[in-house]
């Protein structure tokens, strides 16, 4: 044990490459079992709990009853592995689960969510996060009520925060029930419970350094789990074990059998399931160019404006660290995004092709219902085919797909190993897990520091705001996997709510706040109050039947919010007093890069 004497941090290197190295031995060990005739079953129970056995492991060793290591895991996290953090936190199980189904079923327009969610960190390192470092903070709507005052500021930005990680958090929980349903063959409603017990166990007793060395923790087995299958799939099918370059031929081969076979929609829709009907590339429809840049911009701004992102950049020593942070980010992020288009058209042929052995399209009907894979994500309702012709061959509209689904499944469709498949759900389960955490996490510490310390009793000490802190992370918890279980709409759907809450409430201020020292309370109330508001009226008309105007539909609500809060904003900052001149000086010495925080430690 010599190679681990001192502190954790100092060993941080060597503990995650054992780490590393145990998580390989056991995949190699659960193929050995599989060669030996152990059952899929097993295979993929063990995976999901060991890997969550891991990270309540971490939790557990990461407890802390000091403030500063709980809300920012005391400002010691290094940018290499805060990177790999906040890449875990930000490749939720919307990244990891939902996106690849996304672009399989959605083709082109899809990949506004990559272009938005990656672009949205070239906002954070210029305009936000080394900033909000050197104000030196503890949450976002902290830095909001410092900044501009008041207690009102603050309460606006605790409720943007908390609508916004909620809806965002109650997507998270869905997909873990979603990975828990198929992994341990238990009802859906059962594995959103079983998710969130897991993510209690890895946040509640360390809070943000629990959650930030879990989250390096999960970030090394999703992006194992996510690579894994694209690279074999490519390898079969002759596009090179590096498929991220050469994927553009598979695209046009699968474009020519969705010509073949037809993308004409089913007769009779299934409920929560989706059908081929668009194509691959190309953009298609009414503002087609239009909405694919609106999309973009929300998902860029709201990155930029997402709390539990924001918050993972207090947590570095210093400003310079927090900068590096956010391009460490984007690197781990890249990978994954980078690959998600492959996987989705390497799949999709696996399925088209019929010169490889897994095709299903245009095959027999009672064939393809024969199939173990086929039956197994039927039995849990995920899946479906329909004979709606009558003609006993499976067409492409009659094959239906939860598209949450589509990388779960992968692996099955491809005809990989089943340790591959117990591999992808321990890697979206971490995917879902670490986001949620954060999530979770974000809304307990801002309802703990920013409404029950600073609003409500700010004498409390130390052991009272923690324990406030993890009770309401409990309660919160639970609400969310209460509504998780009733699937109000699809994952994808609800972080893009998410990050639009989040921008129509927190984009402007948040950025003005650093970037325009004349900016003051009531122009920040006004811009959060008034574009909150019409970014939400907009969802609530546009979901209810509305006609969207100019193609802004409900996954876009917030480019709607954000022109309201960014008028509001400046228009009654304009008509009323600018902030004083010790305000005035503080936001002028957070745009310098170096020298001491603005705020103490212990605020």
């Amino acid at each position: 044990m010599a190679l681990l004497q001192g502190r954790f941090i100092d060993n941080i290197g060597r503990v995650y490459t054992l780490y590393t190295g145990g998580f390989l031995a056991f995949i190699l060990l659960m193929a050995i079992l599989e060669q030996f005739g152990v059952g899929a079953d097993t295979i993929g129970i063990l995976f999901v709990a060991f890997t969550i056995g891991i990270y309540a492991l971490i939790g557990w060793l990461s407890r802390t009853m000091e403030v500063d290591a709980y809300y920012v895991a005391g400002r010691q996290v290094p940018a290499v592995y805060n990177g790999m953090a906040t890449a875990a936190d930000w490749m939720s199980g919307a990244s990891f689960v939902a996106l690849a189904g996304g672009v399989y079923f959605g083709g082109y327009g899809y990949m506004a969510f990559i272009v938005g969610w990656t672009g949205g960190y070239v906002l954070v390192n210029s305009l936000m996060a080394p900033y909000l470092r050197k104000f030196g903070c503890y949450t976002v709507p902290d830095f909001i009520g410092t900044r501009y005052g008041g207690n009102l500021a603050r309460l606006c930005a605790v409720i943007v925060l908390v609508v916004a990680s909620f809806t965002y958090v109650t997507a998270q929980i869905n997909a873990t029930g979603t990975i828990a349903a198929r992994a341990l063959h238990i009802p859906f409603s059962w594995g959103v419970w079983f998710g969130l017990l897991g993510i209690l166990l890895c946040s509640m007793l360390g809070g943000m350094r629990a959650v930030t060395w879990t989250q390096v923790a999960q970030y090394i087995v999703l992006i194992v789990a996510y690579l894994v299958p694209v690279i074999w799939m490519s390898n079969v099918q002759g596009f090179g074990l590096i498929p991220h370059f050469t994927y553009g031929d598979a695209a046009s081969t699968m474009a020519q059998l969705e010509a073949q076979f037809g993308l004409n929609p089913p007769a009779e829709a299934i409920p929560g399931l989706s059908v081929l009907t668009t194509p691959h590339t190309g953009p298609v429809g009414d503002y087609a160019e239009w909405r694919f840049i609106t999309l973009a911009l929300v998902m860029m701004c709201g990155t930029a404006s997402l709390p539990h992102i924001l918050m993972r950049y207090f947590t570095t020593p210093t400003v310079r660290a927090a900068r590096k942070s956010v391009a460490w980010s984007l690197l781990f992020i890249f990978l994954l995004y980078f690959t998600a288009p492959a996987l989705a058209t390497l799949t999709k042929l696996q399925l088209l092709d019929p010169s490889l052995p897994t095709a299903i399209i245009g095959k027999p009907f009672e064939e393809v219902a024969s199939l173990a894979w086929i039956q197994n994500w039927a039995s849990v309702g995920f899946l479906a085919i329909a004979d709606q012709n009558g003609d006993g061959i499976l067409q492409l509209n009659e094959f239906f797909m939860r598209p949450d689904i589509v990388v779960l499944a992968t692996p099955e469709i491809a005809g990989l190993p089943y340790v591959i498949s117990g591999l992808v759900a321990a890697g979206g389960m971490a995917a879902a897990m670490s986001t949620a955490d954060g999530l979770l996490l974000a809304i307990a510490n801002a309802l703990s520091h920013d409404l029950y310390y600073k609003m409500i009793d700010p004498k409390a000490d130390t052991a009272v705001r923690l324990v406030v802190a993890r009770i309401l992370l409990l309660g919160i918890g639970a609400l969310a996997a209460l509504i998780a279980s009733l699937q109000l709409t699809g994952i994808l759907g609800a972080v893009a709510w998410a990050f639009c809450f989040a921008a129509s409430g927190l984009f402007f201020p948040l950025c003005l706040g650093v970037w325009w020292k004349r900016a003051n309370r009531a122009g920040a109330v006004a811009g959060m109050a008034a574009g909150f508001t019409a970014g939400t009226l907009y969802l609530y008309y546009v979901y209810t039947g509305g006609t969207p105007w100019f193609g802004l539909d409900h996954l876009r609500f917030g480019i709607v919010g954000m022109a309201v809060s960014l008028v509001s904003m400046v228009v009654v900052t304009l008509l009323t007093p600018a902030p004083d001149e010790e305000i005035q000086r503080m936001v002028e010495e957070t745009r310098v890069p170096t020298g001491p925080s603005i705020l103490s430690d212990q605020h």
